[in-house]
């Protein structure tokens, strides 16, 4: 960013005087922020006493500083809004910092508030000081240590300009002490003069838009790939994004994160692409001739070999960060805008030029995709005697796909399994933590969706070894009587460990087993929660109701199959159309070669 003025504040500024503490918190009450969630400590604590006299904001008190962070991360996906973290300095900061980079990774707009000894103190070693600026700072979108109480106003509000515009992502606010004592005058969001010139750019290029609605009317394999950008974008985006598919005709896929974006009950969406993606949208990706990339940044967990990557294809790449078009994969038509602006002005450029598709190459298109279509690449054989996983899932989307419901996972087998059975219709509706692939996110995410959202249906797809990573929040549902459910795949592995172990190190499973997990029933009990079990299929459809009837924290221990694969699969190091269907894995151990081996 280039540190400049550039706006100037109106002559009436708001001249109030107000210590370091209340700014904050004033600041926080003019960006409107309703909930933040935190945990004190010492080089918080002025800020704690000015909440104290401030019913408006809503403190949720964590019971671990990373359960902070995911919480506020699933409160910001699932509303749009961002999400606010308070938290100590020392280990209080250093604890964020798994959650900050998820946030990074995914995108997610965080304003996170840590403590920081008195300026004096700072490179003393002084007690629970660290060098949180230099620690944060290649993990946020952009990070402050407010040294003089006169900034402080503006540094609030430029935060969460910077968090909430372009490419959302976390921004750190490193707050010292005696600048919370410190007096100063307020000034609104509207007031402040801003340091950083940054404005990202919306709209998109009209001739590029132009060349690349040309070059979609002009394909006979389109192919509309989308990914959380569509859904940061707003609501507003799944909306164009559905209309844009209508106008073309073309199959849309999505990455992890976008799923529900486009319906997953359109005959257009051929599922989530990727290394556990459909049969039909790797093989979809792979053949077409035109490929438009909407808010999504050609991850390597959906690209495979990239000198394979669709190599017949023309790319077009829409996306708000400048710097991811053409990062890993090089683009043909690179658009640097906002998903919905450019969207929008992609359908009015498609009316006024009077464009249309080839219906006859559209058709064949179509005919090949429903031939890969019908490999039903989800199949399973299910145990009249076990619970497979695939089953457990698909019976909860029974159960849940008529509620209001919210889906939250942690990382592993279920979260896999999670995205391929359960079916999105609307957006922000899916949390998952998709770029840093962090264990633990599931259940704090699951407070912080709730909290967004009191009444309605909140369910952590979750796995025996994750969940335990952040279980203490299961205090905080009790806490704040959110009634989340967690819903446990227990195979009593680390799942997906145990999987890549077994192809690529010989089924050399080490320290993979749990071996003495607890009675997550007892647990939920414990909790004060409620704890509920099911060990065969044919009491999975009345558990799972009875489940989501109680109006309490769940804990649903569901008995899985142990050692089941998640399928299909692209080993590391194949192309993305070489995928393994669950029916034709036999000698496992030899699918990934010694070169896929360095990829995983």
């Amino acid at each position: 960013m280039t540190a400049h003025q550039t706006i100037t504040a109106p002559e009436a500024a708001d001249t109030e005087m107000m210590s370091g503490a209340e700014i904050v918190v004033r600041s926080l009450l003019d960006q409107g922020v309703e909930v933040l969630f935190g945990y004190p400590g010492g080089a918080v604590l002025p800020i704690y006493d000015a909440l104290f006299a401030e019913p408006r904001l809503r403190h949720i008190l964590v019971r671990h500083e990373q359960g902070a962070t995911h919480a506020a991360e699933g409160y910001a996906r699932s509303t749009g809004k961002p999400g606010v973290v308070l938290v100590t300095s020392g280990p209080g900061a250093t604890n964020a910092v798994t959650g900050i980079v998820d946030a990074l990774m995914d995108s997610i707009p965080l304003v996170i508030i840590t403590g920081q000894v008195a300026t004096h103190l700072i490179g003393t070693d002084a007690f629970q000081e660290c060098d949180t600026i230099g620690i944060t700072r290649s993990i946020t979108k952009h990070n402050y240590l407010v040294k003089n109480v006169d900034d402080l106003p503006r540094i609030m509000h430029e935060a969460f300009h910077i968090a909430t515009s372009g490419r959302p992502g976390p921004v750190v606010i490193d707050i010292p002490k005696d600048v919370q004592f410190g007096k100063a005058a307020y000034q609104g969001p509207q007031a402040v003069t801003h340091a950083h010139d940054y404005r990202p750019q919306v709209k998109g290029d009209a001739g590029r838009i132009a060349e690349a609605v040309t070059l979609i009317a002009q394909s006979r394999r389109p192919i509309l790939y989308t990914g959380g950008g569509v859904i940061n974008a707003g609501p507003r985006a799944s909306a164009l994004l559905r209309e844009f598919a209508e106008l073309t005709g073309a199959p849309v896929t999505s990455t992890l994160m976008g799923l529900g974006a486009f319906p997953a009950a359109d005959p257009k969406w051929l599922g989530m692409l990727g290394m556990h993606g459909s049969y039909e949208a790797n093989h979809a990706m792979h053949d077409c001739d035109v490929m438009v990339a909407l808010g999504a940044r050609f991850d390597d967990r959906v690209t495979g070999r990239l000198d394979a990557f669709a190599p017949t294809s023309r790319k077009i790449h829409v996306d708000i960060d400048a710097s991811s078009i053409g990062k890993n994969v090089r683009c043909d038509v690179g658009i640097v805008g906002d998903a919905a602006s450019v969207l929008e002005d992609m359908i009015a450029a498609w009316k006024a030029m009077r464009l249309s598709v080839d219906k006859t190459a559209l058709a064949e298109w179509w005919k090949q995709i429903e031939v890969w279509r019908a490999r039903d690449c989800f199949a399973y054989t299910p145990d009249s005697k076990l619970i497979k996983p695939q089953q457990a899932v698909e019976r909860l989307y029974h159960h849940a796909k008529d509620k209001d419901v919210y889906i939250t996972t942690e990382v592993g087998q279920h979260q896999m399994w999670a995205a391929q059975y359960f079916r999105f219709e609307d957006p922000n509706r899916w949390m998952t933590s998709g770029g840093l692939g962090t264990m633990g996110y599931g259940l704090p995410a699951a407070v912080g969706v709730q909290i967004a959202h009191p009444d309605s249906l909140v369910i952590d797809i979750a796995g025996d070894a994750s969940v335990q990573m952040t279980m203490q929040e299961m205090a905080t549902a009790i806490q704040y009587d959110l009634p989340i459910k967690i819903f446990i795949l227990n195979n009593e592995w680390m799942g997906m460990v145990r999987q890549w172990q077994q192809l690529l190190h010989g089924e050399r499973y080490s320290h993979s087993y749990s071996e003495s997990l607890p009675d997550f029933v007892k647990m939920a009990e414990a909790f004060g929660a409620v704890g509920l079990r099911a060990e065969h299929p044919g009491e999975l459809d009345d558990k799972i109701a009875e489940m989501i009837s109680v109006r309490r924290p769940v804990l649903f221990d569901c008995r899985v199959t142990k050692e089941e694969n998640c399928f299909p699969m692209i080993p590391s190091g194949n192309a993305h159309n070489e995928l393994i269907l669950a029916q034709e894995a036999r000698d496992l151990g030899s699918i990934i070669d010694d070169a896929g081996k360095r990829l995983v």
